[in-house]
């Protein structure tokens, strides 16, 4: 029996801020798909893709070579923002969908998409099946982020009747670190961000969610690969001009062989988030 060599993918997520859309405009959209295209991704977890219907989840996916899995919308609407979703691609030429479910409703201020993924290179071999989640972490407390977080921790180790390897994808909104200067945000938004005492005064930064999911298995690339202090937001919003890192790429069972974040200027002007990419092996498991 001939060995296949392990397969090396690409997962990446992104918030495109607005579905890309500003007053009715595309321009921004077709920026961000440009910038995407170069990037190459494999599988692409999507969020914020507000007014977003149909044809523009399927130009976007026809655009970069990708076909839909799902856009699932958010469980709550934030009035008067149009509907708001999270949307995963992947490309059928390196990976083949076996099946998708959208596992996070009734818990997830927005939602969380899993589908089961098998390398289009090992034809119908079950054994190289793996598990990725794309998902957007709720916004208004860590209280709400550590409720999403607890339906994942089962995938950081071997669980029953769920292949080994994983990847989760998503703005996960959790602080990556703490701040010496918390006047950096706004007091109206540092409950987003900060534990909040028993007594009501603000703690340090509420970073349990993320936390807890590494607690239990999973692991983050960026501490194997590049600049650890390396931030995908804080250089948009004037208010906040702080440089966390609120997206992740996490993998658990699954060996990541690069990662980064793409930081450029122009990738400073198409959102308020920047992508996060990391590159995995996957193939036949014994």
């Amino acid at each position: 029996m001939t060995s296949i060599a392990p397969i090396r993918l690409r997962a990446m997520t992104y918030n495109m801020l607005n579905g890309g859309l500003d007053a009715g405009t595309d321009t921004r959209l077709r920026a961000q798909t440009d910038m995407l295209a170069s990037l190459t991704p494999d599988i692409l977890s999507l969020q914020e893709c507000t007014g977003w219907a149909n044809h523009h989840l399927s130009w976007m996916a026809r655009t970069l070579g990708m076909v839909p899995v799902a856009m699932v919308p958010s469980r709550v609407r934030r009035v008067p923002s149009p509907p708001n979703g999270t949307s995963l691609l992947i490309r059928p030429s390196t990976v083949r969908l076996i099946d998708w479910w959208s596992v996070g409703e009734g818990t997830f201020h927005h939602a969380l998409i899993r589908a089961l993924l098998r390398p289009a290179a090992v034809g119908d071999d079950p054994s190289s099946d793996f598990t990725v989640f794309a998902t957007h972490f709720g916004w208004s407390s860590g209280d709400a982020r550590l409720i999403e977080a607890r339906m994942l921790t089962d995938y950081g180790g071997p669980f029953p009747g769920v292949p080994r390897g994983a990847l989760l994808l998503g703005d996960l909104n959790t602080p990556d670190r703490d701040l010496d200067d918390w006047s950096r945000v706004p007091e109206n938004l540092q409950s987003r961000y900060r534990i909040v005492l028993p007594n009501g005064a603000f703690g340090p930064a509420d970073r349990r969610a993320v936390q807890v999911l590494l607690a239990s298995g999973w692991q983050d690339p960026q501490t194997m690969f590049g600049d650890r202090e390396a931030a995908s937001v804080g250089y948009f919003w004037e208010n906040e001009r702080v440089p966390w890192r609120l997206d992740y790429t996490l993998t658990a069972g699954m060996e990541a062989v690069g990662y980064g974040i793409h930081d450029t200027p122009d990738a400073r002007k198409h959102s308020d988030h920047l992508p996060v990419w990391c590159d995995v092996l996957v193939g036949p498991r014994s």
